[in-house]
C-alpha cells in the first residue's frame, strides 16, 4: 500500500509540474515581433487597467498588456478607455520610453484610422504627449501629413480638430520636422481666420513655432492669406490672440532683419502675408497699438523692428 501511494504522489507531481511548464510556455511563446518581453494575453486584468481604479503610473508589464488588449480588441469602449489610461501615463517621462521600447507608438498610432471620432481624439491625445520626448517623434512623424489632413477636412473647432493641432504644435517645438508642414501653411492661416477663440489660439501656438525658424520665413511670407487677417490687429482682440499675432510679425520681421532682407523688396505676390503685415493699413495698426490699454500689448508693438 505504500509503494503505491508514493506512485501516486509522484504521478500527482509530475501532473502538477506539467500543468506549471505549460503556464510558463503559455506566457513565453509567441513573442511580438521586434518587441523586447513577454506577449501577453488579453486578460480581466488587462481591461481592468483601463477601469479609473489604477492611478499610479503603470509599469512596463501593465504597459504592454493594455497594448496588446488595444491591438486585440474590437470594442470601441474598451479602445478609448485603454488609450486614455496610456495617453495619461504617455505623460510622464519614463513611460514615454516604455511605450515607445514596447513598440506602443504604431498601435497607438493605427488608431487615428479608426472613423469613431473619440477614439480618434484619444489616439491623438496619446501621440501628443508621447511627442514630448525627441526620439519618439521620429516614429511618430509619419503621421504628420495624415493629421494635417484630418485637421483640415474634419469639422471646425472639434474635440479632433484642437486634438490634431496640439499634437502638430508639438513636433513643431523643434525645426527638426517643421518643413513636413510646408504645403499646409496656407491652410492653418485659413483656419486661425474661421475658427472660434480656441482654435485661434491654438493655431498661432503653431504659427508661432514655425515663425521662430528663418528657414519656413518664406513660406509663412509668401502663404495666401485673406485681409481678414488684419483684423486681428484690432485693439479690442482678445490679448491672448493679440499678443500671439503680435509675436508672429516679431518673429518674422526678426528673421528678415538677421538676414539682411527688411531693406529689400523680397518678390512675393499681391495677397500674400508679406504683403498684409508690411502694407500700410497694417502699419496704421501697429502705430493706433502703440497706445493700447494694456501695457503688455503696448510693450509687445515696440518690440517689433519695424515700429
Amino acid at each position: 500500500m505504500g509503494g503505491a501511494r508514493d506512485v501516486g504522489w509522484v504521478a500527482a507531481g509530475l501532473v502538477l509540474a506539467a500543468g506549471a511548464c505549460y503556464c510558463f510556455y503559455r506566457l513565453t511563446r509567441g513573442r511580438r515581433r521586434g518587441v523586447p518581453g513577454l506577449r501577453l494575453r488579453p486578460s480581466r486584468s488587462a481591461e481592468d487597467l483601463t477601469n479609473g481604479s489604477y492611478d499610479d503610473i503603470l509599469n512596463a508589464e501593465q504597459l504592454q498588456k493594455l497594448l496588446y488588449l488595444l491591438e486585440s480588441t474590437e470594442d470601441p469602449v474598451i479602445i478609448e478607455r485603454a488609450l486614455v489610461t496610456l495617453g495619461n501615463n504617455a505623460a510622464f517621462s519614463v513611460n514615454q520610453v516604455t511605450i515607445r521600447e514596447l513598440g506602443g507608438i504604431p498601435i497607438i498610432g493605427s488608431k487615428i484610422n479608426n472613423p469613431n471620432q473619440s477614439i480618434k481624439e484619444k489616439a491623438l491625445n496619446a501621440l501628443n504627449n508621447l511627442s514630448v520626448n525627441v526620439e519618439n517623434q521620429i516614429k511618430i512623424k509619419v503621421y504628420v501629413s495624415q493629421v494635417c489632413e484630418d485637421v483640415f477636412s474634419g469639422p471646425l473647432n472639434s474635440a479632433v480638430q484642437l486634438a490634431g493641432l496640439r499634437l502638430l504644435t508639438n513636433m513643431t517645438v523643434t525645426n527638426d520636422h517643421q518643413h513636413m508642414l510646408s504645403s499646409y501653411i496656407t491652410d492653418l492661416f485659413h483656419l486661425l481666420l474661421t475658427g472660434n477663440g480656441s482654435t485661434k489660439v491654438q493655431v498661432l501656438k503653431l504659427l508661432l513655432n514655425l515663425s521662430e525658424n528663418p528657414a519656413m520665413t518664406d513660406g509663412l511670407l509668401g502663404a495666401k492669406v485673406d485681409t481678414s487677417f488684419l483684423s486681428l490687429y484690432d485693439g479690442h482682440v482678445a490679448k491672448e490672440i493679440l499678443l500671439r499675432v503680435l509675436t508672429l510679425f516679431q518673429n518674422i520681421t526678426t528673421c528678415l532683419e538677421k538676414e539682411g532682407r527688411l531693406a529689400i523688396q523680397p518678390t512675393f505676390t499681391e495677397g500674400s502675408l508679406f504683403y498684409l503685415l508690411y502694407g500700410e493699413e497694417c502699419a496704421q495698426k501697429m502705430r493706433a497699438l502703440v497706445y493700447h490699454h494694456d501695457a503688455d500689448v503696448k510693450e509687445k508693438v515696440t518690440m517689433i523692428p519695424k515700429f
